[in-house]
């Protein structure tokens, strides 16, 4: 089984055998009770990590989970936290010991940001930004323990060359760690293109239905291992109510990603031709400045990306957004409807973010129709009043 359809169907059911049901069951736990003293320190020893030993560090519903998204990641192991941010700070942190550099790439996750700035440097970590790839020679010390990046930026949707980024780490033996949130196993292959730790928020595209919030981390044995400890340190762990979920919404993930690559082509496609429109940010079109590594390093595209507006007043651009029906307000993506946000600055984002005039917004494709969305987006862009 090497297709990542069929695995998506099959991984991660074993225990759904035992109950002579298609899905697993979930397994609610926080005491692990042993039947001998040779079974309780066997739970103690192993690598994998996979067997029950306390509730915190997980049940047969968190273990199916992992193996199945280590399955489909082509790696070895994963690690189940609580959310997505969880998920990156557990790495982030990890390899913030006292004396240490963390390389993270600007425009990342702003409370990724937040967490570096405000967090790790009271721990001593010196923290530097990077742009590009050829910055990176420059910027790596004897104390570099780790490069960290997003791909692509959030609200930016900047793309980096992955593999020249991974081989400059592999030449000085640093870890590096990516969020892969936006293209999911199905579209991005993070560890065939020489990342040792790849990041989801499973919040978003691998759960799908905006019900739960989740994070995985996923890496061979080795190269989890400093996060794992990290994780068993700190009790960051998933509950299996939130693991149970993504498991099941984790079967249909590539039939949804087909459709929210499709609804969002097609929507993208028609806002480059809307004179209200500034700019597109997404790498799946061929305007785009990062579309070349796009092709080079997915395949396929997520629903999330960016426009900017031609200039307005703030009270146009309000009954801009107000007057979208289809397009809820809110600041997440990943599930089966369709989201608008603006990207307002606050404490939160990253430094390249626009300010608020710029009236940059971005938005999440949903699995509507296509017609209809872009029906929605005229009627709320016929509101709009750009400044002459």
């Amino acid at each position: 089984m090497t297709h990542i359809n069929s695995k998506l169907v099959h991984q991660g059911r074993s225990s759904a055998e035992q109950a002579l049901a298609v899905n697993p069951p979930l397994l609610r736990a926080s005491t692990t009770v042993f039947p001998s003293l040779a079974a309780f320190k066997s739970s103690y020893r192993g690598v994998t990590f996979e067997t029950p030993r306390y509730g915190r560090s997980g049940t047969s519903t968190a273990f199916e989970l992992q193996t199945a998204m280590a399955s489909i990641c082509n790696t070895q192991s994963c690690i189940a936290t609580s959310c997505g941010l969880s998920a990156c700070a557990a790495v982030l942190s990890a390899y913030a010991k006292p004396g240490a550099q963390l390389l993270i790439q600007k425009e990342v996750y702003g409370p990724c940001k937040a967490l570096a700035d405000n967090e790790l440097t009271q721990q001593q970590v010196d923290i530097d930004y990077f742009d590009s790839p050829q910055q990176l020679p420059d910027l790596i010390t004897p104390k570099t323990s780790l490069i960290f990046l997003e791909v692509p930026t959030s609200l930016s949707m900047k793309m980096l060359d992955i593999r020249a980024m991974a081989e400059i780490a592999r030449q000085h033996k640093i870890p590096l760690a990516c969020d892969a949130t936006w293209g999911t196993p199905y579209f991005f292959d993070a560890h065939g293109l020489g990342i040792n730790i790849s990041i989801h928020a499973a919040t978003k595209y691998i759960n799908g239905h905006s019900d739960t919030l989740l994070g995985l981390i996923t890496g061979s044995y080795q190269d989890l291992e400093q996060t794992r400890r990290w994780c068993e340190r700190y009790g960051s762990h998933a509950a299996p109510d939130a693991c149970w979920l993504t498991l099941r919404g984790l079967r249909t993930l590539s039939v949804r990603m087909e459709r929210h690559q499709e609804n969002a082509l097609h929507v993208a496609r028609y806002l480059q031709t809307q004179p209200q429109v500034k700019n597109v940010l997404f790498p799946a079109l061929p305007s785009d400045p990062g579309h070349s590594l796009w092709q080079q390093q997915f395949s396929g595209a997520a629903g999330p990306f960016s426009i900017e507006l031609q200039p307005c007043d703030e009270a146009s651009f309000e009954k801009f957004i107000d007057s979208l029906k289809l397009f809820s307000l809110g600041t997440s993506w990943g599930g089966f409807e369709s989201l608008v946000m603006p990207a307002i600055p606050h404490h939160l984002r990253s430094e390249k973010t626009l300010p608020d005039e710029g009236r940059m917004l971005r938005l999440h494709i949903g699995l509507e129709d296509k017609g209809d969305l872009c029906a929605d987006l005229q009627q709320a862009l016929s509101r709009l009043k750009t400044c002459d």
